[in-house]
């Protein structure tokens, strides 16, 4: 069995770098946002739910941009399933990766399944959300073994104010 890797809030981020469906290379590493990283890791096209809440997240978009948020949209799809996707549920301007690949997945603590159905991709992940501090450190994550666990994109955004005016330290971190 392949050990996972689960991200340790507070410790460096684990990397991330990625094609985007425009053509131009997107890395971790090279981001430098006012407050926050937010990487929301969606299972594929195949999965309508993903579309769904991907769609409440471009709603929110602005928002988050706002609070000095960046956003990109990761998964392990190829490009053109990735672009269709962007395109079908209207995410446009989010930044979308893809071709993530099953050991950055594992790094990043995602769980993984397998085809139930000819709609599904051989391996694909579950959905997670990483919000990374611009000195490249971990300071929250939820990943799910489902499609429908998900964070509340609301609460979260309403909470942020509160969580970069009080640089509220990574919790979670204590073995």
């Amino acid at each position: 069995m392949t050990q996972v890797t689960r991200p340790r809030p507070g410790q460096p981020a684990p990397d991330l770098a990625l094609e985007l469906i425009i053509g131009a290379k997107w890395s971790l590493a090279e981001q430098s946002p006012k407050a926050f990283t937010m990487i929301v890791f969606y299972r594929g096209l195949h999965c309508p739910i993903c579309g769904d809440f991907l769609g409440e997240l471009r709603a929110l978009y602005d928002d988050f941009l706002s609070k000095g948020v960046e956003v990109i949209n990761v998964s392990m799809d190829p490009k053109d399933k990735a672009t269709q996707a962007h395109e079908d549920w209207g995410l446009d301007p989010i930044p979308m990766g893809y071709g993530m690949t099953e050991a950055q997945a594992r790094e990043w603590g995602l769980y993984l399944s397998k085809a139930r159905s000819e709609t599904d991709p051989d391996l694909f992940s579950e959905p997670g959300l990483a919000m990374v501090k611009p000195d490249g450190t971990v300071n929250m994550v939820e990943m799910s073994t489902a499609p429908y666990l998900r964070p509340d994109l609301k609460l979260l955004l309403s909470k942020l104010d509160f969580v970069i005016e009080k640089d509220f330290p990574p919790r979670g971190a204590h073995d």
